[in-house]
């Protein structure tokens, strides 16, 4: 099981009512991240966990190939629009999860999704990602038994989203979406698309041509039959395809060294777990946690 970490803490923020530490910091991010792990773990039970975490929310590389990329999250310039509240919360619930040994990860200058998409590609056993984002949705692979559990009604009302689910909501073949929505774009990262194609149109050329660049190989070939509209617009937007492909593309290669990721069935380190349960006033919750990962009495 890999966790779009970001996705399932900023959920957990604006989801659950504010609880304070015994000092008064915030924990309410903390506690709900550990009860959807806890929930998830009791659900689905994986073997292996991975937290994956955002190393870098708005990598430079992603930004120069296209300006746009998140521009909308940013205030003055540079600094991510995240609510101090929530902020001072992500330390935290990495000491959490190292207490419990639940290992998590980020790769400097890459995105939580890049880390996904790299453990998903190097697998050997079937995985399960744990996201509210769409873009994941790239990394399903029914041949390799890489799903996506997409919690956008709710952890607890996740869907399980495989090729054929793909297909049936976007109309494209199932292994397409990254192509689908370099086209079609993506305006909650700031990515536009071809200008002129939306959703429909989008759907038609890849399920069509079947990728992006044979759409555009089409266009250029004076003798297709692709209609002279949508020829023009593939043309008129290729400086920016090419540009966006990497960037909406999730990484499959980050280097990343061999993980312990084995679920445990019991914490690394009780002392410093017991501390942060009572400091937090997390003792349910971690209660809770520790529940999951023994497992079915």
């Amino acid at each position: 099981m890999l966790l779009d970490a970001p996705s399932l803490y900023f959920r957990a923020f604006f989801g659950v009512p504010h609880v304070a530490a015994t000092d008064g910091t915030p924990v309410n991010a903390v506690k709900g991240l550990l009860e959807f792990i806890a929930h998830l773990v009791t659900v689905r039970r994986p073997t292996h966990l991975v937290a994956c975490m955002d190393a870098d929310w708005r990598p430079a590389w992603r930004v120069s190939a296209v300006p746009s990329y998140k521009t909308h999250r940013v205030a003055y310039g540079v600094t991510e629009v995240v609510p101090d509240a929530l902020s001072v919360q992500v330390p935290v619930m990495c000491a959490a999860l190292d207490a419990l040994g639940i290992t998590w990860l980020g790769v400097e200058d890459y995105e939580a999704d890049d880390v996904i998409g790299t453990l998903a590609a190097r697998a050997t056993r079937p995985v399960d990602v744990v996201t509210g984002d769409r873009d994941l949705f790239q990394t399903i692979d029914d041949s390799r038994g890489v799903r996506v559990l997409y919690i956008a009604k709710g952890v607890g009302r996740h869907e399980v989203i495989d090729e054929a689910a793909v297909a049936a909501r976007y109309h494209i073949p199932g292994r397409a979406y990254a192509d689908y929505a370099l086209l079609r774009g993506d305006p909650s990262d700031g990515l536009p698309g071809a200008v002129g194609i939306g959703e429909k149109t989008a759907a038609r050329v890849i399920s069509r041509y079947g990728s992006v660049a044979a759409a555009l190989a089409a266009a250029d070939d004076t003798s297709s039959d692709m209609a002279a509209a949508l020829r023009a617009k593939l043309v008129g937007s290729r400086e920016y395809l090419i540009a966006a492909e990497p960037v909406v593309q999730v990484a499959t290669d980050l280097s990343i060294p061999a993980l312990d990721d084995l679920l445990p069935a019991e914490p690394r380190d009780p002392a410093a777990l017991i501390a942060l349960a009572d400091g937090l006033g997390l003792d349910a919750t971690f209660n809770r946690v520790l529940a999951a990962l023994a497992g079915p009495m």
